[in-house]
């Protein structure tokens, strides 16, 4: 009688495990028609869309998916490997009938935290002619809503050297996710090289005065009009205080927009990226402005990647039209623009024109560049310059060698750090 007992048991474990078995080869006859991920205020088909919010590596992956049949332990990897790459609490799928027989669609949900925390540097860069700039912030994150301080010390962007402090709020999350707002803080205090105080006292009417700080607010409201295109517009309330004394202060208060495009195509070994930007600033006497001028920027950057290589390709073309402060002006000769060339060579008050093209080579870390670009103001001669350079490159990490190209003695400049 025992043994009976034993043999009914066993019977049953196996019918049991049978069943269980049973209900999962079911799921796997089906045919995966589509993979949709969504997160808050974003969702993705990736049959037809790409998006920016997933890794290219984990996209294709997430796409092979289409048209095999269900494997429900790929799935549950996947599911893992979302939410290590967006880092939050869960990631939760589920099936749904598809619109064709014995087909199902497979959706993940992207559950974020609602509390995060984050620190980064923006620039971290050692310049052999400017010195060491860093720029970085520590904030937080509370359902949507973003709050950050910064620190920087710069020498790099503009045409003195400039440290302080800045503070953002910011939520992109309004209304179902198109619209977003920001507010922007500054305030920090100027050094200036000597060429260019030389330069002011000889033409102390093409711009401001050497000021010894400078604040700036600017409320900003942030359009997603489509996928690929967002619109901001705002203002900027910019206090300088001046070194003269029979000037202590002025204003800069403009209005800004800014038009944003950004596609990218990721093919099963390729990917392609355009990114295209247009700015406007317009200070006013209407706005209780000391300067009265408009400045306009036009940006375009292309890459294409396949394998261990890329090649990139960024301009940009800009002019300002009436007085600007130094700080509104245009550089090259830094970390970004004509490297290899000296910003206060080319022009120590920056200009109020400008046209720059840099193109990039990369085979994984290995990098070469050639950059070109001419800076003046108006009624002078654009005097081209051009540079080449080689180095390393990986993620956010660059070190390299720029040379400016140009008779006579060629001193190059060398530059490490990070920059995102």
């Amino acid at each position: 009688m025992k043994y009976a007992w034993l043999g009914c048991l066993l019977v049953g474990g196996l019918l049991s495990a049978g069943t269980q078995d049973s209900d999962l080869n079911v799921n796997t006859r089906y045919t995966v028609e589509t993979v949709i991920v969504s997160g808050r205020n974003w969702r993705t088909d990736l049959q037809s869309e790409s998006n920016d919010h997933i890794s290219s590596s984990l996209r294709r992956d997430l796409r092979a998916l289409i048209g095999s049949k269900l494997n429900p332990s790929l799935v549950d990897n996947l599911a893992g490997r979302l939410r290590k790459e967006f880092g939050v609490r869960d990631v939760t799928h589920r099936l749904l009938r598809g619109d064709n027989p014995e087909s199902v669609r497979v959706e993940f949900q992207v559950k974020p935290s609602r509390r995060t925390l984050d620190v980064k540097m923006s620039q971290f860069l050692y310049n052999s002619q400017e010195g060491l700039s860093g720029v970085g912030e520590a904030g937080f994150t509370i359902n949507g809503n973003s709050l950050a301080f910064g620190l920087a010390s710069d020498g790099d962007l503009l045409p003195e050297r400039y440290a302080g402090i800045s503070a953002r709020y910011e939520n992109k999350a309004l209304v179902a996710g198109r619209l977003g707002v920001r507010f922007e803080f500054e305030s920090y205090h100027d050094q200036w090289n000597r060429a260019t105080l030389d330069a002011l006292a000889a033409a102390p009417a093409d711009t401001s005065g050497a000021y010894r700080s400078r604040q700036n607010f600017q409320p900003t409201a942030i359009v997603a009009v489509a996928k690929p295109l967002t619109v901001e517009v705002g203002v900027r309330f910019e206090r300088l205080e001046e070194e003269n004394p029979a000037v202590p202060t002025e204003a800069a208060n403009a209005f800004i927009t800014t038009v944003r495009y950004h596609e990218r195509l990721d093919e099963s070994d390729s990917r392609q990226e355009l990114d295209a930007s247009y700015s406007l600033r317009a200070a006013t006497r209407l706005m209780a402005s000391d300067f009265a001028y408009t400045s306009h920027l036009v940006s375009v950057r292309y890459e294409y990647a396949r394998g261990k290589q890329a090649v990139s390709d960024e301009a940009i073309g800009g002019f300002i039209e009436g007085r600007a402060p130094l700080d509104d002006r245009f550089v090259l000769g830094n970390s970004r623009w004509l490297r290899g060339w000296n910003k206060y060579e080319l022009d120590p008050l920056g200009g109020n024109r400008v046209i720059a093209n840099s193109v990039e080579y990369r085979y994984g870390m290995l990098k070469a560049f050639y950059d070109t670009g001419a800076i003046w103001d108006e009624g002078q001669a654009a005097v081209p310059r051009h540079a080449v350079g080689v180095g390393l490159r990986e993620s956010v990490f660059t070190l390299a060698v720029a040379f400016p190209l140009r008779s006579g003695h060629i001193e190059p400049i060398f530059m490490m750090g990070m920059i995102y």
